[in-house]
């Protein structure tokens, strides 16, 4: 539920399509985490192993790669967060826009896990009618609040804060994905064991993502 200061109310969302159909885990996770995993994979071998010289993205670096796979953290930011499934496909061209933008900055493993939950948010307040506030997104992504805020302005100026997504390009974003849909796969649910757990960073400091 939506705590007192936690939650913010903000503009209609996005007409939703069929790869959004919002079931217990939207179809769009799946195929946005093979993409971004096939991605990765490809540039840790560009990159020899996520050097980070003269990568833009280094603000999003960590020092190891988290331990919690992009599936399961999609997982999790979709179910503690409740955010539409249309923020996972604009946090997506978010990214993509970065990559065009710059494209000697890598998104590598070292980086994808922080990208990916600052984009979904910063996607959230821009679609969602109501939407969690950063210190929530940081407890279910594993960073700190500080850090989150950061995160965000990072990306609002490397996007030169053009976070707008028109109708047009945001049905040809998911007509992409739906593309690169991967072949069918039996999936662990998100309520089985993970990494990091909601419950825990009630109790204790957010508990890190080691990117």
């Amino acid at each position: 539920m939506l705590t007192g200061g936690e939650a913010q109310h903000r503009q209609p969302r996005l007409t939703e399509p069929i790869i959004l159909d919002a079931t217990a885990t939207p179809r769009v996770l799946t195929i946005l985490s093979y993409v971004l995993e096939k991605l990765v994979s490809r540039n840790d071998r560009l990159s020899d192993g996520g050097g980070s010289a003269g990568n833009i993205l280094t603000a999003f670096h960590g020092v190891r790669s988290p331990a919690i796979s992009l599936e399961k953290y999609l997982e999790r930011i979709y179910k503690y967060t409740n955010c539409s499934p249309a923020c996972f496909v604009v946090g997506f061209v978010y990214i993509d826009r970065l990559v065009h933008k710059y494209p000697d900055s890598l998104v590598v493993s070292l980086n994808v896990h922080r990208l990916v939950v600052t984009s979904v948010m910063v996607a959230s307040k821009i679609l969602d009618d109501v939407h969690y506030n950063n210190a929530f997104y940081a407890r279910v992504g594993g960073v700190s609040n500080a850090e989150l805020n950061r995160l965000e302005i990072e990306l609002l100026f490397l996007l030169d804060f053009g976070v707008c997504v028109s109708s047009r390009v945001f049905e040809s974003y998911c007509q992409h994905l739906e593309n690169q849909s991967p072949p069918p796969i039996t999936l662990i649910s998100v309520d089985d064991v993970t990494d990091i757990s909601v419950e825990d960073t009630h109790n204790s400091s957010p508990p890190q993502l080691r990117a």
